[in-house]
């Protein structure tokens, strides 16, 4: 029966996808708002053919410029994320020439960043600050990488502070948001630790057998958590920003993880403590 879902699932999906792949490549190279739309109706029906349930808790921020910080935990997190609202990654370099998957990358309008020359750092800042500037929402896994699903590794600053100076540099603010991911059910079942490696992709583990059994058992519940957007100035020390951000999306997936309430949002009348916090320092 698992096989003859998957074997359904992929159908249903290739019949889907393959339309809409020529109608997206056009949208990308002409004026207006379909190059954003199509790719949320795609995820969206992926979502249900999969049999993948989203729980949301929070929103988004209306507010422009807007990069989203979120931790890693499988591939699934780009279907799960852009099923939710019109948004774009940034995705390491490789992921470009994979199959299929690379095609999808480029049709979401990633942008790619090489994490193992610094040289290209200053060159994909300059391509993600225009990007935001633009009205672009742009999700960043700010942990470098995935992991297991049972923690939120430690976030990494130098795109998170290029992000900001790429902005800087057209004489704006630019609004940051964390975001928690956690995989939280299976089957209708609470998702422990030692099941959550169904849905997180890490290490060595292969694309394909990885994406075919996911494909094959569906019912997955996956809680999304939108924590409180902050705006954040040229001057603001990148590397508090950076824990604190870290802070908050381990918090919230923590508690996503352990099936309890998200913590209360603030918002912007916490703007006296964001600018303690957030203060210049000389390692800004």
């Amino acid at each position: 029966m698992s096989r003859l879902r998957s074997a359904a699932v992929l159908s249903a999906l290739t019949l889907i996808t393959l339309p809409m792949i020529p109608v997206q490549w056009l949208a990308m190279r002409i004026p207006g708002g379909l190059k954003r739309r199509l790719p949320v109706v795609w995820h969206r029906i992926a979502c249900a053919l999969v049999g993948i349930r989203v729980h949301e808790a929070g929103r988004a921020s209306v507010e422009r410029p807007l990069l989203i910080t979120a931790n890693h935990v499988s591939w699934l997190d780009i279907t799960v994320l852009g099923s939710r609202m019109p948004l774009s990654f940034v995705a390491k370099s490789e992921v470009a020439s994979w199959p299929v998957f690379g095609l999808f990358a480029k049709l979401q309008r990633s942008v790619f960043v090489d994490r193992q020359r610094r040289s290209a750092t200053a060159r994909t800042a300059s391509e993600l600050g225009a990007r935001l500037a633009d009205g672009d929402a742009m999700v960043l896994f700010a942990e470098g990488t995935s992991n297991s699903g049972n923690e939120v590794l430690p976030f990494r600053s130098a795109l998170i502070g290029a992000a900001r100076h790429a902005v800087a540099d057209e004489g704006e603010d630019v609004w940051i948001q964390p975001l928690a991911l956690a995989y939280t059910g299976l089957h209708g079942l609470p998702m422990g630790r030692q099941f959550r490696a169904h849905v997180a992709w890490y290490g060595d583990m292969e694309m394909i057998p990885h994406f075919m059994n996911v494909v094959r058992k569906g019912a997955v519940d996956v809680t999304v958590v939108w924590g409180p957007p902050l705006r954040v100035a040229p001057g603001d020390d990148r590397k508090a920003l950076t824990r604190r951000l870290e802070m908050t999306v381990r918090e919230m997936a923590g508690r996503a993880r352990a099936g309890r309430e998200p913590p209360p949002v603030t918002d912007e009348s916490d703007s006296a403590a964001d600018a303690a916090i957030l203060k210049p320092s000389k390692n800004g």
